[in-house]
């Protein structure tokens, strides 16, 4: 097994884009990203996880890329422009890879551009249709950093930031790759709030994962990015490795998981199995927790069958940043670096922030409570997307890792 190293983290997410701005919010259970905005469903407020600092403008040599989504993405990028120069500088830039996850790209860029010429019969002079491409922000990010290795983008809804773990590990594992660029980004636009709301899956206010009186998600906005490494001995004052990855696909519906959760079983059992881990070792899981009807029902059931009576502590994070698609994935194992890295000594856990009213008709959970602590070696992140494309993720704290991994 190649064991991986993370040996960067870029933010950019609605709690902020330092790992101690992020870690504090994150455990103080801070929702104040939270955004009311009436502009995305027509004649509706909805509450939205919104980036609401400045962002970096995107050079002028790469202005073709100039949209929210890439400026989200290179907030993250420059904060592990150091770690890619250096490997530039070690390995050669073809040994280099990226691969992100997206599901909404710079779809809101066309929706202005569309917008536009409604009003005047012409589009914009800015705008092309290849800022709406899947494969932009990939793209952005190679001609950023000047990259000539592998370069791809993985769009599987709601877990395409967690699958790109696995293709990165592939290239490495392939030697194909010396490091890799893995993360995700998507940004706030029309079509997916929309798109949700006639599945009549919106939440009418702030969104209560696992509760009674759940009513559908927020969705949000943001990007992380990691660098990954195959582990040596040079990596041992890193504070978090990559312990296992499982993938699976049920296709029970287009859009509805399978009742019993059988893919996600299968994806956390393999993640489980990956990283030679047994469910016990699991200190701390981020649940996918979208606070609609059915996904909530299915992890719930998935975690019980798998976990049986020892399901370890367990949080959704999304009332704090909405859910943000195809970025969630990578957004929400960085928060699971965070917990596991020197930054977090006192091992503190993000808190349930909920109505705590349970769902009888659903498994009970042992959901966080504020303040709370535990002693975490192991992590797990858990992303379910339409389709049955599911991804389990485990991070593990480097100085217990080692021997077991």
């Amino acid at each position: 097994m190649t064991r991986i190293a993370i040996s960067n983290l870029g933010l950019c997410t609605p709690l902020g884009q330092t790992a101690e701005a992020v870690l504090a919010r994150l455990i103080a259970g801070d929702i104040s990203a939270m955004t009311t905005r009436s502009d995305l469903i027509p004649d509706t407020k909805t509450l939205v996880g919104e980036v609401s600092y400045d962002l970096p403008d995107v050079p002028e040599h790469l202005a073709k890329f100039s949209y929210r989504n890439n400026r989200l993405i290179l907030c993250a990028a420059k904060q592990i422009t150091d770690t890619v120069i250096q490997a530039k500088s070690q390995w050669g830039s073809e040994r280099i890879g990226i691969v992100i996850g997206t599901s909404t790209s710079g779809i809101a860029q066309g929706e202005d551009a569309l917008a536009e010429k409604a009003r005047s019969d012409s589009f914009p002079e800015h705008y092309h249709y290849s800022q709406q491409e899947l494969g932009n922000s990939s793209e952005f990010l190679r001609q950023y950093f000047n990259i000539t290795g592998p370069c791809y983008t993985v769009s599987t809804a709601c877990s395409s930031s967690a699958k790109v773990f696995a293709s990165a590990r592939r290239l490495l594992q392939a030697d194909l790759c010396d490091m890799v660029i893995v993360g995700g980004s998507d940004s706030l636009c029309k079509l997916t709030l929309n798109g949700f709301s006639s599945l009549e899956s919106v939440s009418k206010g702030h969104c209560l994962p696992f509760s009674a009186n759940r009513d559908g998600i927020n969705i949000g906005e943001g990007a992380a990015l990691f660098t990954l490494e195959k582990l040596t001995s040079a990596h041992q004052d890193y504070d978090v490795l990559l312990a296992g990855v499982g993938e699976s696909s049920d296709a029970h519906h287009i859009s509805a998981p399978h009742p019993e959760g059988r893919g996600a079983i299968s994806a956390i059992e393999a993640a489980l199995d990956d990283a030679g881990l047994s469910p016990q070792d699991i200190g701390y899981i981020n649940l996918h927790g979208t606070a609609t009807q059915k996904n909530d029902a299915m992890e719930s059931r998935a975690l019980e069958q798998i976990f049986n009576t020892n399901i370890p502590p367990c949080s959704s994070t999304k009332p704090l940043t909405g859910h943000t698609l195809g970025a969630a994935g990578a957004i929400e194992a960085a928060f699971c670096y965070l917990l596991l890295s020197k930054h977090n000594v006192q091992g503190n856990l993000p808190p349930q922030i909920w109505d705590g009213v349970q769902d009888l008709n659903d498994p009970q959970l042992p959901l966080v409570r504020s303040g709370q602590t535990a002693t975490i070696n192991y992590a797990m992140s858990n992303s379910f997307a339409f389709g049955g494309s599911n991804a389990s993720l485990i991070l593990a704290k480097n100085e217990q890792g080692l021997d077991k991994l």
